[in-house]
């Protein structure tokens, strides 16, 4: 796990180390992403991970579910994140999906979200 210190002497956990995105050279909590993306009343769940990109080496991907009777695109929950996140930090492209890959207690599964986008590939950066 990731975090921080703060002046206080308090630790907070940003992040698993395998779900950090690195994306031209920055480091991108998953959760943050997500966070900024849960706030956005169409989105009722949200995977954020990094898959393979040329120039970058891992470019961010929202996986999402929206709420029951939400309508949204891809583009709205970009521009929402560029109106919260530093651009570097937002999704390139959203994915909109029926369900997450889930444990049989309700953890997501990110492994196995990323899994079809690293197949093939020599290497894999998380």
């Amino acid at each position: 796990d990731g975090g921080v210190i703060d002046e206080a002497g308090y630790a907070t956990i940003t992040d698993r180390k395998k779900d950090v995105i690195i994306s031209g050279g920055e480091n991108v909590s998953s959760i943050e992403v997500e966070d900024t993306l849960f706030s956005h009343p169409a989105v009722a769940e949200v995977a954020v991970i990094g898959v393979p990109d040329e120039k970058w080496g891992e470019t961010i991907k929202a996986l999402v579910v929206l709420a029951d009777g939400a309508s949204t695109d891809e583009r709205a929950l970009i521009d929402h994140c560029r109106e919260i996140l530093a651009h570097f930090k937002c999704p390139t492209s959203v994915e909109f999906r029926d369900e997450l890959s889930r444990t049989a207690t309700g953890k997501l599964q990110k492994f196995k979200l990323r899994a079809p986008y690293w197949e093939g590939m020599e290497k894999q950066i998380n």
